[in-house]
């Protein structure tokens, strides 16, 4: 059942006033929010209405109301209004933004330490790599009579090296051979295929051969296992206990405890490429300590097939216009920051 202009300029209001006060929101209230010009009994009539059908919550039966998820979702999908960053809020991020990149982990650490500090809520940032990241070359360079160098390169364009000491020397044209049957039986296949092919190769190699093609295969099966794992950074968790809802320890451990864990999970990485980003209200998270909770996030490109991500934990109260906004504009940033060696085009209007 569609809500009339009045019910959702109402609902809106309650929002709007909650997220600002965090206090149960009166009929009077709403009536200076909005500006409507009708009596508070008839606002107090469309209240209870909207309590009954699921959009408000009266937390006390003297109260006022407070939103519920469903009103939430409602407002962020269509009463929510754009809100515009400012010159100083623009000015905040792009300096944020400017951070001495030595190593893919450090700027993600960075960039939700810089988010955490911005909206004052709990912040993650996570890499994500190409679902079937594969070897693309293998390089053997001979350093010693019994050492060698293995350089492994993936689709991603990552590149790993280890040195490796044997018992026996080896040859230039013994290496060289190993390097043809490596780039020939294990590029282009996932770190799942790799152990099958591994155990293929087993029954038709000599001894001596297929312990060097493992010793090699192993150590590119480590560097696929490395970069599919997904560790989360997180920043800010004490932010938490600064906001009414997690003053109590008892309601807050649990989620202080959920976000300290590195694999973060399980969490949903659904930010859709034709949105600036994600809000996943209350019940609406897979994960438990989140169900009264609100995350927010934007995806940003890292390049060669890598996405990234980042985002903030809070209460349903949460001003979603506003960090919606941060996030998008960050995210952006840190697009361009990676690719173009750059900040973005354009203004806060834009």
């Amino acid at each position: 059942m569609d809500l009339s202009e009045r019910k959702k300029k109402i609902l809106r209001a309650v929002i709007e006033s909650y997220v600002q006060n965090a206090e149960p929101v009166g009929s009077k209230a709403v009536a200076e929010w909005a500006r409507l010009d009708v009596s508070s009994a008839t606002i107090r009539n469309e209240m209870a209405d909207l309590e009954e059908q699921g959009y408000l919550e009266q937390p006390h039966t003297s109260a006022g109301r407070v939103p519920s998820p469903k009103g939430y979702r409602l407002y962020v999908n269509e009463l929510m209004g754009d809100y515009k960053l400012s010159i100083q809020e623009t000015q905040r991020i792009n300096e944020a933004l400017h951070l001495k990149m030595k190593a893919l982990d450090r700027v993600i650490d960075e960039a939700g330490r810089v988010v955490a500090k911005l909206t004052q809520y709990p912040a993650f940032a996570l890499a994500t790599g190409p679902e079937k990241m594969t070897i693309r070359r293998f390089d053997l360079l001979l350093v010693e009579q019994n050492a060698f160098i293995a350089v492994v390169m993936t689709d991603s364009n990552v590149v790993r090296n280890k040195l490796f000491r044997l018992s026996e020397d080896l040859s230039e044209s013994q290496l060289q051979m190993l390097g043809t049957l490596l780039n020939t039986g294990f590029t282009g296949l996932t770190l799942s295929e790799l152990t099958p092919e591994l155990a293929r190769v087993a029954r038709h190699a000599t001894r001596e051969a297929y312990d060097l093609i493992e010793l090699v295969v192993r150590f590119g099966a480590e560097v696929l296992d490395e970069l599919t794992k997904r560790p989360v950074h997180t920043a800010g968790i004490a932010n938490l206990l600064e906001h009414p809802e997690y003053q109590s320890l008892e309601k807050a451990q649990p989620l202080m405890s959920f976000l300290s864990d590195e694999e973060f999970g399980p969490f949903p990485i659904r930010v859709d490429p034709g949105s600036p980003t994600d809000i996943v209200i209350g019940p609406e998270n897979v994960a438990e300590a989140l169900k009264d909770s609100s995350v927010v996030m934007a995806s940003y490109d890292l390049g060669d097939g890598m996405k990234g991500l980042i985002g903030v934990v809070g209460p349903t109260r949460m001003d979603y216009a506003k960090i919606s906004a941060r996030l998008s504009y960050f995210a952006r940033g840190l697009t361009w920051l990676i690719g173009q060696g750059g900040l973005p085009p354009g203004d806060p209007e834009q």
